[in-house]
């Protein structure tokens, strides 16, 4: 059998190996580094605009298309349980993160001590982030509503476009962009106390995503009158396989294979599981929110508790154009840390190293709760139906 070398170990490679190199290269060999990431980094704003129209547009009208009844209910589910995660997430880390992260203020180089780059190339975005998003809005739901089929096919081209970029451009140069923060902070002296972060962060998400899969379950069980730690126990095989596979879409025969046992019906579960592998994005919201606030909290960013709401608002529906590769969701969330939370490159980067590092969690989580969501769909439309 072939031996795939994932994202997440390139990505954890290029975090020691940064670290390492930080003690013994020169200056000159690190502002190298730091040339690439500044390029990479101006990249990044310009395409992260244009990755938003070109997912979420399309991702709109696919929605729209099939409309109906289940097609609403299972939608409004999803982003309930999304949006849940997230404000869930945003006030535990209100309660937990000052005390956890007490003296991690300092993790990040100072102001000036820092090397710089050799030069950069500026790549002006052609629009603002906003911008983006509320065009793809306006054009997602009107092809939705008047059914083009000319700019239908023109969207999902670009839609391909922005897929092949993501896949063959940004992903595979995310290790060498991480390389590079990780060997300023350890050549500046700041790396161990991001890798504390690291493993805190890590460990408390970890203990949120069962609290939050049994608070699902535990709705599902009220809702079908089951026991909802007998069907927690039954999705654990789709749990372990989207631990494996980070794709929400790779693990949809095993997820539905799952759902079935709880006693959805048939027609319902195969209609609901492939759609919640795009729209159901708990355990996604919870990692992006968490890291967030933390990385804003050592940045020592003052974000008001409306912007953050705000914030998880757009995130919610955001993150369902998120492609299907490990690492997509924070991709289509780099835009609104930008613009509405004020991070910089290198928040940007922790971000990405942070969230990667805990794909597999976050994956496993949305899955999961997928079978939730379909036993609750499929207990109200039996009432309905009765």
């Amino acid at each position: 059998m072939k031996f795939k070398f994932g994202l997440l170990p390139r990505v954890v490679l290029a975090i020691a190996l940064g670290i390492a190199c930080g003690f013994f290269l020169p200056d000159w060999a690190t502002r190298i580094a730091l040339t690439f990431n500044a390029i990479f980094g101006e990249f990044l704003g310009f395409i992260i605009p244009l990755l938003i129209l070109g997912l979420v547009a399309p991702g709109i009208a696919d929605l729209g298309k099939n409309a109906g009844r289940l097609l609403a209910l299972t939608a409004v589910l999803a982003y309930a349980f999304t949006l849940f995660s997230g404000f869930g997430t945003y006030l535990t880390g209100r309660v937990l993160f000052p005390s956890l992260l007490a003296g991690s203020e300092a993790v990040l180089p100072a102001e000036g001590t820092a090397l710089t780059p050799y030069f950069t190339v500026a790549m002006p975005p052609v629009m603002g982030v906003m911008s983006a998003l509320v065009l793809a809005f306006v054009l997602g739901l009107g092809m939705a509503y008047t059914h083009s089929v000319t700019l239908k096919g023109a969207m999902d081209d670009f839609k391909r476009i922005i897929d092949r970029v993501i896949v063959r451009v940004i992903i595979p140069l995310l290790p060498f962009y991480i390389f590079g923060i990780f060997l300023s902070m350890a050549q500046s002296g700041q790396v161990a106390g991001v890798l504390g972060v690291f493993v805190k962060l890590i460990a408390v998400i970890f203990c949120m995503t069962v609290v939050l899969l049994l608070i699902q379950f535990s709705a599902a069980g009220i809702a079908a009158h089951k026991n909802p730690l007998k069907m927690l126990r039954t999705m654990l095989t789709a749990y372990v396989t989207a631990l494996g596979t980070q794709s929400s879409a790779a693990t949809i025969p095993v997820t539905l294979a799952q759902t079935l046992k709880l006693g959805v019906r048939p027609e319902l579960a195969s209609f609901v599981v492939p759609l919640c592998a795009t729209i159901h994005l708990s355990g996604s919201m919870m990692k992006i929110t968490a890291c967030a606030l933390a990385v804003a909290m050592i940045a020592g960013l003052d974000i008001s508790a409306g912007t953050f709401a705000g914030f998880i608002l757009l995130l919610a529906v955001t993150m369902v154009a998120a492609p299907g590769v490990p690492g997509g969701a924070i991709m289509a969330a780099l835009g609104l840390l930008e613009s509405m939370l004020g991070f910089d490159e290198t928040l940007l980067g922790l971000m990405i190293a942070t969230y990667i590092a805990m794909d597999s969690f976050g994956t496993a989580t949305n899955v999961t709760g997928d079978g939730a969501v379909a036993v609750i769909v499929d207990a109200i439309d039996r009432r309905l139906k009765s």
